[in-house]
């Protein structure tokens, strides 16, 4: 039986009975296809910052890895600089969203430091922060790299301050719960860096599991100085 044969004796075609019209696909309205173009270039800028650094960082490359034109480009970002700050505040802001989501999830019983730690962890070795990073170290006009930084404390600190708290909520005096996050960030953000020239991550893991219990030690101490007694359970 040939092909046709058979799509002809399937329910839909029996006498009487009407084929369903396959339903149309809605169409983007304009502001949907321009944020989706510009979505696009700022993904691009970020593959392209990551790869070839600010230094080599040019806007055609951009324009190329993001499949628009020259022209399309320029029309949403009209220069270097102005691209370079929408890139960062792009991930910066999804960056922001995940912490506090992070912060404001925790449940009864889980272990806020160890929460901390991870969140730490995923943006200080992540691509937002090394090139945020290179960034700051490369830029030569001290107007633009204070800009750029103003941007990034803005994204950054209602971040910690959602951790902060979270380390409250768990039992920790707002001092006890300022110093550890303070520390506990130092010294992710430091092991971060050295990364560059030595990836190390079992050692990491030893290490912050050494200071894991150093703020053990600490929570419990300051709990001691103001008569209370928050619980941070160690990790199995």
């Amino acid at each position: 039986m040939a092909l046709s044969e058979q799509f002809d004796e399937r329910p839909d075609k029996r006498p009487g009975r009407r084929r369903r019209a396959p339903a149309a696909k809605k169409r983007r309205t304009q502001a949907e296809r321009t944020q989706g173009t510009r979505t696009r270039i700022l993904d691009a800028a970020v593959e392209v910052l990551r790869k070839k650094g600010y230094a080599h960082f040019r806007t055609a490359d951009v324009a190329k890895a993001a499949g628009v034109s020259r022209g399309a480009q320029l029309h949403h970002f009209a220069t270097k600089e102005k691209l370079v700050y929408a890139t960062m505040e792009h991930v910066f802001t999804n960056v922001l969203e995940t912490s506090r989501s992070r912060a404001r999830s925790l449940r009864k019983g889980d272990d806020p430091l160890e929460k901390v730690i991870a969140d730490g962890r995923d943006f200080f070795f992540s691509t937002p922060f090394f090139i945020s990073l290179d960034i700051a170290t490369s830029i030569n006009s001290k107007a633009f790299r204070q800009k750029l930084m103003g941007m990034v404390r803005k994204a950054r600190l209602p971040a910690e301050q959602a951790w902060l708290e979270a380390l409250m909520a768990s039992g920790m005096s707002e001092k006890t719960a300022d110093d550890v996050l303070w520390l506990t960030l130092g010294l992710v953000r430091g092991l971060a860096i050295r990364m560059l020239w030595q990836d190390e991550p079992e050692r990491f893991d030893r290490l912050l599991k050494l200071w894991r219990g150093i703020v053990e030690g600490y929570v419990k101490e300051s709990a001691r100085s103001s008569h209370s007694s928050p619980r941070i359970p160690l990790p199995c």
